[in-house]
């Protein structure tokens, strides 16, 4: 009796371990991976345009650059965003790169023209079908934001 018990319980064990696979890292949009690890010190004065709310400024990195947008002023690890330029609609195309519009919320591809919001890269409109690619962008409050994926 005890052998068939642990006979069961060996055989729970081995199904419940094989139905609890790790998930693979997936990419969630269909733009290359492209190792991102950035570090700006937003109270630089060359960095000025992103020392206040609603500010912005196109760094190098990514696949097409990096758009940073600062979204609050609280001092707080998540004070910025970080977003792909690459557009999401034209993926292979190094021309479609993601743009601010001159009301500084709007992104847009100005080839397939989709467009995205600024704060979180979130689809408004067009041929696009996926938000753009957000990367990680912690503040620490003081003087240093990094910038990874």
């Amino acid at each position: 009796m005890f052998r068939k018990i642990s006979i069961f319980i060996l055989v729970a064990f081995i199904s419940l371990f094989s139905a609890c696979k790790k998930k693979s890292k997936t990419v969630q949009d269909n733009i290359p991976y492209q190792t991102v690890n950035l570090t700006l010190y937003p109270n630089d004065p060359l960095n000025f345009k992103i020392q206040v709310v609603g500010g912005w400024m196109y760094v190098n990195g990514g696949i097409n650059g990096i758009i940073v947008y600062r979204k609050t002023a609280t001092n707080s690890p998540t004070d910025f965003v970080a977003i792909e330029r690459t557009s999401t609609s034209l993926p292979d195309d190094p021309y479609a790169k993601v743009k601010v519009q001159s009301d500084n919320f709007t992104l847009k591809d100005t080839i397939s023209g989709s467009k995205w919001q600024i704060i979180d890269g979130a689809l408004i409109s067009g041929p696009a079908t996926q938000s753009l690619r957000q990367y990680s962008a912690v503040f620490d409050g003081v003087n240093t934001l990094t910038i990874r994926n």
